[in-house]
């Protein structure tokens, strides 16, 4: 038997509210995405590179070595969104000249400033629109995905020029005490562990010039572009060596000053495991630094911005990696995802025989810095 219509109860006001605020929000964030995929295309093919000089659509494509067609679709689409500049918009299509502004330069193309952006925002997009079907079968199956899958995300080019922007002041203020040692002693050393293509490894290297450096890591692909970068440069290459090596079997006889793991311990299979090899090789006058994801220290809903881009990371890269790996380590096997909060880094540290953990003032809008004391 049919319903009668007028028998059913009327929509709740706040239920009809809450559907259209959700409904602007999740368009507001599919343009984003659009926006962000049309900026990584900007960056894969060297279209912002090409349109640091003012140009129409034929001169980008030629610049860029793109059709004429699309490249007039990604100018004025890049235009539209505030990104380029155009001249004229009232010009026939193929008159119209585009130009990048320098500041928006700066944030797209410069790894020097502040505000360069790109890394963060638009890389990640081509691995993560690729890795989609695997994750939803991960979702299905419980199972991770491997860090292969995710081209691009890996090695820590994410972070390059937060590295060498902010990583020399970060011992100096908030080391004192390693940062002394590595300056003056005769042969100080340094570790650092999960250092992918070796951009915080060779910024380490070119601080302290009387210390030798060994960044480690079991990624093949990511190593050799490490030792790559040391091509042209033979002090860096006489002090820096990138090594394959599973950070939670590490064990030296030669301790270091420094052991440093960045922005990699919430990746990790066996985070405890990881630390016990961080406390292995640490000499009881050095200290492990540690730079992680800026999570709050507690779960809130809604969050705040910053807590919001950790969970997103987390989902879609952090917790299928840590998750494949675990599978891979068997018992012991832990996933904690890129939302690692200060409490559970203390319990690990605490498990792994560290005397002392400190959350220190410096790191950066997006990561929290920790000093470990054996």
């Amino acid at each position: 038997m049919a319903v009668d219509a007028l028998s059913r109860p009327a929509p709740d006001r706040q239920d009809d509210q809450d559907a259209a605020v959700l409904a602007g929000q999740l368009f507001t964030a599919a343009l984003a995405c659009a926006e962000l995929m049309a900026g990584y295309l900007g960056l894969e093919l060297g279209l912002y590179e090409a349109m640091r000089e003012p140009g129409t659509s034929a001169q980008l494509a030629e610049r860029a070595g793109v059709h004429e067609r699309y490249a007039r679709e990604w100018l004025e689409q890049q235009a539209a969104g505030g990104t380029l500049r155009v001249d004229d918009a009232r010009r026939p299509a193929a008159l119209r000249a585009f130009h990048l502004p320098p500041g928006h330069a700066r944030a797209l193309l410069d790894p020097a400033s502040s505000h360069y952006s790109a890394p963060l925002a638009l890389l990640p997009v081509g691995s993560m629109t690729g890795v989609l079907p695997r994750l939803a079968e991960a979702f299905r199956r419980g199972t991770g995905v491997a860090d292969q899958h995710f081209a691009g995300f890996h090695g820590g080019g994410l972070n390059a020029a937060l590295y060498e922007q902010q990583l020399p002041g970060w011992l100096r203020q908030e080391l004192p005490d390693v940062h002394r040692r590595l300056a003056t002693a005769a042969h100080p050393c340094i570790a650092d562990l999960a250092c992918g293509t070796g951009a915080s490894t060779i910024e380490l290297a070119r601080a302290y010039p009387r210390a030798r450096v060994d960044g480690y890591d079991l990624d093949r692909s990511a190593l050799r572009q490490a030792r790559q970068r040391l091509d042209g440069q033979p002090d860096l290459a006489s002090r820096a060596r990138f090594l394959e090596a599973d950070i939670s079997e590490l064990s030296t006889v030669d301790a270091y000053d420094l052991v440093c793991a960045f922005d990699s311990l919430h990746d990790m299979a066996q985070p405890v495991a990881a630390l016990r090899a961080c406390r292995r090789l640490v000499a009881e006058h050095g200290c492990v630094l540690l730079l992680e994801p800026r999570a709050q220290e507690r779960f809130t809903a809604p969050a705040d911005l910053m807590e919001r881009f950790i969970y997103a990371c987390s989902l879609l890269h952090c917790l299928p990696i840590g998750i494949s790996g675990a599978a891979t380590a068997g018992d012991g096997g832990a996933a904690t995802g890129a939302v690692l909060r200060p409490a559970m880094l203390r319990g690990f540290a605490a498990q792994a025989g560290f005397s002392a953990m400190h959350v220190l003032a410096g790191g950066s809008r997006f990561h929290r810095l920790y000093r470990l004391d054996p």
